[in-house]
């Protein structure tokens, strides 16, 4: 046996330990909530006591089974026509999270390779992709994507492809920051001399060094995301009924505000409590991967 095989399952080791050891950090609230969210989107047919679509007219607006009227048949209560809040809630994450995380993933590649771009090359070809991305953030998003989309039609991808486009900028100011600062370095300039290409030092030196940033701001940036998608979907140009989004759930609630709040209380809390999920997560792990603050 090598000695970079018998070294290899020490590593291996190590590396496990390590990662336990930074699990074992995570704050406890975020963690719990997070991982309630996710555990309802992946398994959302197997934890929804009712489909969420279907409802029952004879059994409208019933309150929480704890409440005088209400059923433990539907815990957190019925809709105006019939549907389990509860299940909708549940099948609600998934449409939240998918949305939101192919969203920040296609506004993450292009402001990423935008902002890489812009901090290597510099001159005038940062200053183009600069004021694009300042144009990008001067605009109002949510008042674009409600445009766009009344334009295009409410769909899944409409609302993907119109937050991914307009949200690339933030990605993009925070890349080039750091693109600008490591750039700079004296292994960059080692690599110049060493004959290597810009592509190859963009991949290979610089890029690896911007994770952990683009982590942070992706983390962040699905909460933001979350939030976007209840609006567009409360203001009805964002995902199409009868799917379970969350703000179509309290677009729906609102005329019942005050003969069944339950209607629109219960999707309410549950995009809340997960929008502090996110932030408290993403601040936690800015200030697990940012040097100085970790240094404090």
């Amino acid at each position: 046996m090598s000695t970079v095989e018998a070294q290899r399952p020490v590593l291996v080791g190590h590396g496990l330990r390590k990662a336990w050891s930074l699990v074992r950090q995570l704050p406890p609230t975020s963690s719990i909530l997070l991982s309630l969210v996710i555990i309802g989107a992946v398994f959302a047919e197997q934890l929804a006591p009712h489909h969420p679509t279907e409802g029952e007219l004879r059994m409208r607006t019933r309150p929480a089974a704890w409440v005088e009227g209400g059923s433990t048949t539907h815990l957190l209560g019925t809709d105006d026509q019939g549907r389990d809040i509860l299940s909708r809630i549940i099948y609600g994450t998934r449409i939240s999270l998918a949305v939101s995380l192919t969203a920040v993933l296609l506004a993450g590649t292009i402001g990423t390779a935008i902002g890489l771009i812009a901090g290597y090359k510099g001159g005038f070809v940062d200053a183009l992709l600069m004021r694009l991305a300042d144009i990008g953030l001067s605009m109002p998003l949510i008042l674009i994507a409600v445009v766009v989309t009344a334009v295009t039609g409410a769909s899944f991808r409409n609302v993907i492809l119109v937050i991914g486009s307009l949200l690339w900028p933030r990605f993009a100011r925070q890349i080039r920051g750091e693109t600008l600062s490591i750039k700079e370095n004296d292994y960059i300039a080692l690599a110049r001399v060493a004959g290597r290409s810009g592509t190859y030092i963009v991949w290979r030196h610089i890029f690896p060094n911007v994770v952990p940033s683009l982590l942070v701001v992706s983390t962040l940036q699905v909460a933001y995301v979350i939030l976007v998608e209840g609006s567009l979907s409360f203001l009805g140009v964002g995902v199409p009924p009868p799917h379970p989004a969350w703000g179509l759930m309290i677009a729906e609630g609102r005329q019942l505000v005050w003969t069944a709040p339950w209607v629109a209380g219960f999707p309410g809390i549950a995009m809340g409590l997960t929008l502090l999920a996110m932030n408290m997560f993403g601040d936690w792990l800015r200030d697990k991967l940012d040097p100085k603050l970790r240094q404090v």
